[in-house]
C-alpha cells in the first residue's frame, strides 16, 4: 500500500516544497516537486530528486559507534553517553572547560535541531572555543551587516521577482541554488527577470552556468571584488549619481574612502576595463529598480568583509536598500525582537593567533593551531555536530594530524568519514524522513514571506532524534537533569510576559504553556516561536501555530517583502552606518595592496549542481557527469606550460595530482577545483569509488579575511605541474 506525502527538502537553501511515494514499507519509490506549494512550486532539481537514496544509504550509521583503538564497537545509546560524560570529566577536571571545544557544520543550519540546541549546548559547556563552517563560507556577510545594520543576521536580499538590474558577483545559483537567498528555482526566477525586461549582469573569473545565461559575463580576477565595487563607488560619488533615501552615518567617510579607487585604476587589479566599470555603476544608479548581490566567491576571499560591505554601501547609494525591486530584509514567522546591544567584535581573541571572535566564534583557520599548542586553555576535548572539517576547512590534512591529538572527540553524525573517524565516539541522527524540520535559519533570507513545517514521516524504531542527542548532550555538559526543553520553553515565557507590548504581557507562563502545542520539545518550541512571531496569534498580528501548519502541509505563503527599516536597525544611533571605523581601517589594508602585482595562477573553489559538500558524495545518482573532482584550467594555460590529462597542483602547503579539464570558460591564469573531495580509503562505498582530491590540501590557514576570520579560499596562488616532471615537495 502507497503513501503520498509532502514535505519540505532539506538539503540545500532553497527549501523546495517535494511530494513524495512511499510504499508500505516507508521505502521512498519516487520523489517530485510540491507544485502547491506556494514558493517552490513544483521546482526540484536532482539533490531533492535523490532524497529517498540519500535517506536511505546503507553506509549511514543506524547505532552509535565508540572506538577501541582502531576498532569500532556498536553500542546502546546509555553507553555511548556514559562514554561521553567519563571522557568529558577527564578533562573538565584535569584542563577546565576552555579546554573543550565545539564545531558546527553546515547541515546543521538545515535541521531543526541544529538551530534550537547548539547554542544550549555550547552554554553548557562553557567555552570560548567554538567554530563553525560560517567561517569556511560566509561569516563575512555576518560581520557588514551587523555593524552596518546592528545584528549579523540583518541581511538584505535581492527582490528577484520585482527587480529591473540584477548584479551579481561571486554566485553561481544556477548550481548552488542560491545562498543567504532563499529562492526556490532560483534559474526560473532569473529568466523571469530577463523575460520582463530586466537586465542580468553576473562578475566571475569563470564563466559559469548562471553567468551563461546572463545578458552580459564580466571576468574578474579572483579576490579583486572590492577594487571593483569600490570603483562602482567611486563612479557614483564623482559623477553625482548618488540617490540615498535612507538615514545614514559615514556618508561623507565612504566618499573619501572611494577617492583612492578610480575606475582606471582599479582595472589594472581587477582585470576589467575602466569603461565596463563606469557603465556598470551608470546602469545600476539609472536602472528603475536594482540590487547587489554577492555570495561565497566574494566572501572566501581576502577582502570579504569588504566586499560585503560595498554590496549593501552600493545598494544604498542608488536608492535600492529597503524598497520593492531592491534590496530587501524578510520577515521570517520565528523572528523575535533580538538583540539590543550594538553589534561589535573582538570580545575575545584565540589563545595562539589572537585571532578575535565574530558572532561569537573563532576563526576554523586556527582550530589546529588551538589542539596542537601546548598550554592553559589547549584544546583537549571536541564535539562535532555534522561537519566534516578534515574537507572543509583549510589546510585539512593538518587538521587530520590534529584530531588525532586530541584526549577525547565526540561527533554527532550519521557517518564514519574523514573526521569523525577521529571521534571517541559517534552518536548518528536518524534518517530524514524520521525528522520534523523547519528552516529557521533560511527562512529569514528569503526572497518572498513564507513558512512550512514537516513533521516526521517514519518512526523513530529505536533511534534517538537530532534533538534528543543535543539535549542530552547539553544536560551531560551542564551537569543538571531535567527537561532542557521545559526549562527554554520557561525562560521564553517568562521574558514575554515581562516585555511591554509582547502581545501576552501580563499573562500568566504556566497558562500560555498549557496553550502549546507539539508531540515533541522540538515542536513545542516552534510552536511558541510561530505564535510569539510576528505573524502569531499571541502578537496579536495573525494566527500562526504550528496546527495551522500542520494543517496546511504545503506551506503557507505570507507575502512579498515589504520594507522595514528603521524597524529592524540595532544600531546605537538607530541609523545605517554606512561606514563602520573597522572596515574603513581594512580599507587601508586593500589600498596597500592595491599595485601588487597577481599571482601567475590561482585557486578557486566550484559549486556543483549534484552536491552540497562532502556528505552528498556518497549518493550514487549525484555522483559522475559533470559533478566530479576535475581541474578547469583554461586551454591557453594547458599549451603554455605543457600538460597532458592530468597536472599537479602545488601550493605553500600542499600538492594534489589531479585530472585537468580544459575549458575556455574560466580565465587564463585562474584554475578550479570544486570543493568537498578527498575521500581515499573512506569507509563511504560510493565516495570511495569518486574519491578525489582535496582542494583543502592547498589552502592556507594562516590567509583569512581579518575583520571576519573567513578563511580564504579563492585566489589561492599555486603552481602546475607537467606529472612527469616533479620531483619531492
Amino acid at each position: 500500500m502507497t503513501s503520498t506525502v509532502h514535505r519540505t527538502c532539506p538539503l540545500c537553501e532553497a527549501v523546495c516544497g517535494l511530494t513524495l511515494t512511499l510504499d508500505g514499507g516507508g521505502h521512498v519509490t519516487s520523489v517530485r516537486g510540491d507544485k502547491d506549494d506556494p514558493f517552490s512550486k513544483g521546482f526540484i532539481c536532482p539533490k531533492g530528486a535523490s532524497l529517498g537514496k540519500l535517506d536511505e544509504d546503507p553506509d549511514r550509521l543506524r547505532k552509535p559507534l565508540v572506538r577501541e583503538g582502531a576498532l569500532w564497537r556498536e553500542v546502546g545509546w546509555d553507553e555511548a553517553f556514559t562514554a561521553v560524560k567519563q571522557g568529558l570529566d577527564q578533562v573538565v577536571e584535569r584542563h577546565g572547560r576552555q579546554a573543550t571545544a565545539v564545531y558546527l557544520g553546515n547541515p546543521s543550519a538545515h535541521t531543526m535541531a541544529g538551530a534550537l540546541y547548539g547554542a544550549p549546548l555550547i552554554k553548557a559547556l562553557g567555552t570560548r572555543n567554538i567554530f563553525s563552517a560560517s567561517t569556511a563560507d560566509q561569516m563575512p556577510k555576518h560581520v557588514a551587516s551587523g555593524l552596518m545594520f546592528g545584528h549579523p543576521l540583518t541581511i538584505p536580499v535581492p527582490d528577484l521577482d520585482r527587480t529591473d538590474y540584477l548584479l551579481m558577483l561571486g554566485a553561481n545559483p544556477l548550481e548552488s541554488n542560491g545562498s543567504l537567498c532563499t529562492a526556490p528555482d532560483f534559474p526560473g526566477r532569473l529568466k523571469a527577470l530577463r523575460g520582463r525586461g530586466g537586465r542580468l549582469v553576473v562578475v566571475d573569473p569563470r564563466r559559469t552556468r548562471t553567468a551563461a545565461m546572463a545578458d552580459e559575463h564580466v571576468f574578474v580576477r579572483p579576490g579583486a571584488d572590492a577594487y571593483l565595487l569600490f570603483g562602482i563607488v567611486h563612479t557614483l560619488f564623482a559623477e553625482d549619481l548618488t540617490r540615498v533615501s535612507q538615514e545614514v552615518n559615514g556618508l561623507a567617510e565612504v566618499r573619501e574612502a572611494a577617492k583612492h579607487f578610480p575606475p582606471d585604476v582599479v582595472a589594472r587589479r581587477t582585470g576589467v576595463p575602466a569603461e565596463v566599470i563606469v557603465r556598470l555603476a551608470r546602469e545600476l544608479a539609472t536602472a528603475r529598480t536594482a540590487a547587489v548581490y554577492a555570495r561565497i566567491g566574494t566572501c572566501t576571499a581576502e577582502f570579504g568583509t569588504l566586499a560585503q560591505w560595498l554590496v549593501d554601501v552600493l545598494n544604498v547609494l542608488t536608492g535600492n536598500l529597503d524598497r520593492p525591486g531592491g534590496a530587501m530584509f524578510p520577515k521570517p514567522a520565528t523572528e523575535s525582537a533580538g538583540r539590543r546591544r550594538p553589534y561589535t567584535v573582538g570580545r575575545w581573541k584565540s589563545r595562539v593567533r589572537g585571532l578575535p571572535e565574530a558572532n561569537g566564534e573563532l576563526p576554523v583557520a586556527t582550530l589546529a593551531d588551538e589542539i596542537e599548542t601546548p598550554g592553559d586553555g589547549q584544546i583537549r576535548f571536541l564535539v562535532t555536530v555534522a561537519g566534516n572539517p578534515v574537507l572543509s576547512a583549510p589546510h585539512g590534512d593538518r587538521l587530520d594530524e590534529a584530531f588525532g591529538q586530541l584526549d577525547f572527540m565526540v561527533s554527532v553524525d550519521p557517518y564514519l568519514n574523514e573526521t569523525t573517524k577521529h571521534a571517541n565516539v559517534i552518536l548518528p541522527p536518524p534518517r530524514v524522513l524520521q525528522s520534523g524540520h523547519y528552516d529557521f535559519a533560511l527562512l529569514g533570507f528569503a526572497v518572498r514571506n513564507y513558512t512550512r513545517y514537516s513533521p516526521p514521516l517514519l518512526p523513530l524504531d529505536g533511534q534517538q532524534s537530532e534533538a534528543q542527542i543535543l539535549a542530552r548532550l547539553t544536560m551531560i555538559a551542564s551537569g543538571l537533569e531535567g527537561d532542557l526543553d521545559e526549562f527554554v520553553i520557561g525562560q521564553v515565557l517568562a521574558k514575554a510576559v515581562d516585555t511591554p507590548g509582547s502581545g501576552v504581557e501580563g499573562r500568566e507562563v504556566a497558562e500560555l504553556r498549557a496553550l502549546l502545542d507539539g508531540r515533541t520539545g522540538a515542536e513545542l518550541r516552534l510552536d511558541l516561536m510561530l505564535k510569539l512571531g510576528p505573524y502569531g496569534e499571541w502578537a496579536g498580528k495573525g494566527d500562526l501555530s504550528l496546527r495551522k501548519l500542520l494543517d496546511n502541509p504545503h506551506g503557507i505563503d505570507l507575502g512579498p517583502l515589504e520594507p522595514r527599516l528603521p524597524e529592524v536597525l540595532r544600531t546605537a544611533s538607530g541609523m545605517i552606518e554606512l561606514a563602520p571605523p573597522q572596515l574603513i581601517e581594512d580599507v587601508e589594508r586593500l589600498r596597500g595592496k592595491l599595485e601588487e602585482e597577481p599571482p601567475e595562477i590561482v585557486l578557486i573553489g566550484r559549486r556543483h549542481l549534484r552536491s552540497n559538500n562532502s556528505w552528498m558524495h556518497n549518493v550514487g545518482p549525484l555522483v559522475g557527469g559533470s559533478n566530479t573532482c576535475t581541474l578547469q584550467i583554461n586551454p591557453a594555460d594547458v599549451a603554455r606550460l605543457g600538460l597532458g590529462g592530468e597536472a599537479v597542483v602545488r601550493s605553500a602547503k600542499g600538492q594534489v595530482t589531479v585530472p585537468l579539464e580544459p575549458t575556455d570558460t574560466i580565465m587564463p591564469g585562474v584554475v578550479s577545483l570544486p570543493h568537498g573531495w578527498g575521500h581515499a580509503g573512506s569507509s563511504q562505498t560510493v565516495a570511495a569509488e569518486h574519491a578525489g582530491v582535496s582542494a583543502n590540501a592547498l589552502t592556507d590557514e594562516t590567509a583569512i579575511d581579518v575583520p571576519s576570520g573567513n578563511a580564504v579560499f579563492n585566489g589561492v596562488p599555486v603552481s602546475i605541474l607537467p606529472t612527469g616532471m616533479i620531483t619531492a615537495h
